[in-house]
């Protein structure tokens, strides 16, 4: 709940001491802190960034009217203000009870009778503000605290006067997606009724844990909300008392949702104190929130040992330098060849500061020339630079909506797809294998590395506040400091993942998993071990298709295969498994290559296997000394590089469709570990000298551009690509 101060925030804003930070968004920041008579307040700044623009000024004014307007019944109640500051801030009460998502993230679906105590009070909130003429326009879980006198409403960041059109845009929509209105999500005039649409959402989602109208990317569900129907899975979940009710406020047409006094005459009797109606876990959390202000806060953050911008600002500093200063941590190529028993020193190589810049030519200490060393280079579309871990520790780059995610420097940073700005990082000890991205949401294990032993967690990002949210999924008997630990991959609704029991001296044993990240109940466990040697066997990488699960497992670094291994996703029973002639480093370098039928990959041949049994449909091979790349799959193409360039076939048959010819002016590149991307002409892979761009049509390199950026994810609906090098991170186009 409470993170350290950064060595930049202000000791004090006004008369109020700061204690720690309760978060950060895309307006501004929230701070605990005291009153010069003690009390304890929350105190919401407006980021410095935003402060010059009249329009974002207006707005943190409105909200600290509007909630004054509502009362401390009904929200945080107002201390005091300062709008017109250099920096705008807010004082307000600070509320004893956690937002509403964490409240279901611990309790679980709210009983029904909780359900309607919190939509009655919710009801008469909301009656209160459109009594004044204001709409509140975001309403969601997050912007719902719990308290056991009953919920507040907080964030009126775009609560305005209803009519009033000066803060929005014409045809742009102005709130959070899977909680808007129809009108709201047209870009249209958000009224009255429109606030109600919200609260039927928030109540289908207190009562079964699940959204309205699902998750997913921010057009989905913007899309949804305009045409569907609410989730069937939600809806049939209701309670059948309440189904009626919020089916009918969930209404396309405003004019037939009923009013907030229906709402609360229809949900609550009125008997009995709202405490009465919550879960014992809901409260007991509200308890502990009324002394953890007193314990002792975070200490702050130190300030970085170099100026995190000195990167941007040299071009003589290069990227050699800025490894040599990192913290030494255990490589997994270590973890490999001792065995398992390795720990990581650090929780990520790189820990330390991190910093960005968005520019049409990234800037890295010359990695990144604006030249290109053939053809005609695109230029980046941007590059963000930041302590990304070294190579062979780094992850993919995780998309998330509108957002990429990577693990680099005090933990999960955010970035706009668009821009390459930094949205905000949640400051988490943790590390790119352990951490993954699902249906829109980045889940992560915490670390403790001073512990000799930590409790595997596994902890969602809220990515709106840039914090853990909720308790987490708790994995009994695993240790999170064990090197072993990492999040595989998710898929509807279940993470897969792999740990260790034991102690960093001594481990005992190695397990694969699968937990419900609705429920957080363990579905199955299973140890992996090498029946042949009796002996521990590591899960490198994993990826998921219809019902099977299928894993890269290998003994150490030194062995000379790589076991395939397919799985039952609803059992953990292992239905077939095969050796590769392909290096644990490799394996470890990418997941598993899999389409409706079959698993495709690469080393010493490339091959396809039938994902139902496992036998080999086809296979394709050049030399021992000469072996192929992870294979990347497009329109019933594999593609693959080999020490010449890139390699096609054809996934049905396995014949080979063409092999990269050379070029005078386009001499041969030895190839790294890995193919990357295919776009829809356009091959492209990492060569020694950059990334190389092959044309699908011509078969030839049509260019190749200086960078080391080595793990890279494709965004096909956007059609560009993000890659993880020395320092930085990059975005390229596609096309």
């Amino acid at each position: 709940m409470l993170s350290p101060l950064t060595h930049d925030d202000p000791a004090a804003i006004a008369s109020y001491r700061l204690l720690a930070r309760l978060g950060s968004g895309g307006m501004g920041t929230v701070y605990l802190a005291r009153s010069p008579g003690g009390r304890t307040v929350a105190v919401k700044t407006l980021h410095a960034r935003l402060a010059a623009d009249p329009a974002f000024r207006s707005r943190f004014r409105l909200e600290t009217d509007a909630a004054r307007v509502i009362g401390d019944r009904h929200a945080a109640a107002v201390f005091d203000a300062d709008p017109l500051a250099d920096t705008p801030w807010l004082a307000t009460e600070y509320v004893l009870g956690p937002p509403l998502d964490d409240a279901v993230a611990l309790a679980g679906p709210l009983p029904e009778p909780t359900v309607r105590a919190l939509g009655g009070a919710l009801a008469g909130a909301l009656r209160q503000l459109h009594s004044s003429d204001v709409v509140h326009r975001d309403l969601k879980p997050s912007n719902i605290l719990v308290t056991a006198h009953g919920p507040k409403l907080i964030d009126f960041g775009i609560a305005r006067a209803a009519g009033d059109v000066h803060l929005t845009t014409t045809g742009a929509a102005a709130g959070t997606p899977a909680y808007m209105s129809p009108e709201q999500a047209s870009g249209q005039e958000h009224p009255p009724a429109g606030d109600v649409f919200a609260l039927a959402g928030v109540l289908v989602f207190a009562a079964t844990g699940r959204p309205p109208f699902g998750t997913g990317a921010a057009a989905d569900l913007l899309y949804r909300v305009r045409y569907a129907d609410p989730d069937p899975v939600a809806v049939d979940a209701l309670p059948p008392s309440l189904r009626p009710l919020l089916t009918a406020c969930l209404a396309k047409d405003p004019a037939a949702r009923p009013t907030t006094a229906a709402l609360i005459d229809a949900l609550h009797d009125g008997h009995g104190e709202f405490a009465d109606h919550l879960p014992a876990p809901l409260l007991t959390a509200i308890a502990r929130r009324a002394t953890d202000v007193w314990h002792p806060h975070p200490p702050r953050l130190p300030a970085p040992a170099e100026d995190p911008y000195a990167q941007i600002q040299s071009r003589d500093s290069s990227a050699t330098e800025h490894a040599r200063r990192r913290p030494a941590g255990v490589s997994r190529r270590g973890f490999l060849a001792l065995g398992g028993g390795a720990l990581l020193a650090a929780a990520g190589t790189g820990v330390g500061v991190w910093a960005w810049s968005s520019r049409e030519e990234p800037e890295t200490g010359g990695k990144l020339p604006t030249a290109p060393l053939l053809g005609k280079a695109p230029a980046s579309l941007w590059s963000a630079n930041m302590a990304t871990p070294e190579k062979e520790e780094r992850s993919f780059p995780m998309t998330v909506g509108d957002r990429v995610a990577l693990v680099a420097g005090v933990g999960v940073v955010y970035c706009d797809v668009d821009s390459g700005k930094a949205d905000g990082v949640c400051t988490v000890e943790t590390t790119p294998w352990t951490a993954v991205a699902d249906d829109g949401v980045v889940r992560v294990v915490p670390r403790r590395m001073e512990d000799e032993h930590h409790d595997l967690v596994v902890r969602e990002i809220d990515a709106k506040r840039y914090q853990l949210r909720g308790s987490g999924i708790k994995v009994k008997g695993l240790n999170a400091n064990m090197y072993a630990t990492q999040l595989l991959c998710a898929s509807g609704g279940v993470l897969y993942l792999a740990g260790a029991a034991g102690t960093r001296a001594a481990m005992r044993s190695h397990h694969l998993l699968a937990v419900d990240t609705r429920t957080g109940r363990e579905l199955w466990r299973t140890e992996v071990k090498n029946p042949e040697k009796y002996d521990r066997r590591f899960v490198a990488a994993a990826a998921v298709q219809g019902d099977r699960l299928v894993t890269f497992e290998v003994d150490n670094e030194f062995a000379d295969t790589t076991r395939l291994v397919a799985r039952d996703t609803r059992t953990g029973a292992v239905r077939w498994q095969k050796d590769l002639e392909l290096a644990p480093k490799a394996a470890a370098g990418s997941p598993p290559c899999l389409d409706g039928t079959h698993v495709y990959t690469g080393g010493t041949n490339l091959s396809a296997f039938r994902l139902a049994d496992g036998i080999e449909s086809w296979q394709q091979r050049i030399s021992e000394t000469d072996p192929f790349s992870a294979p990347v799959l497009r329109d019933g193409t594999v593609y693959a590089v080999v020490e010449q360039g890139a390699y096609a076939v054809s996934t049905a048959s396995g014949t080979k469709l063409w092999q990269e010819r050379p070029h005078k002016d386009n001499p041969a590149l030895t190839t790294a570990d890995q193919c990357l991307a295919a776009g829809p002409g356009q091959l492209f892979y990492r060569s020694e000298l950059g990334l190389a761009a092959v044309d699908l049509k011509s078969h030839q390199r049509s260019w190749v551009y200086q960078t080391d950026a080595d793990h890279v994810v494709e965004l096909r609906e956007k059609e560009r690509m993000f890659g993880v090098g020395e320092g930085f991170l990059i975005a390229l186009s596609l096309k």
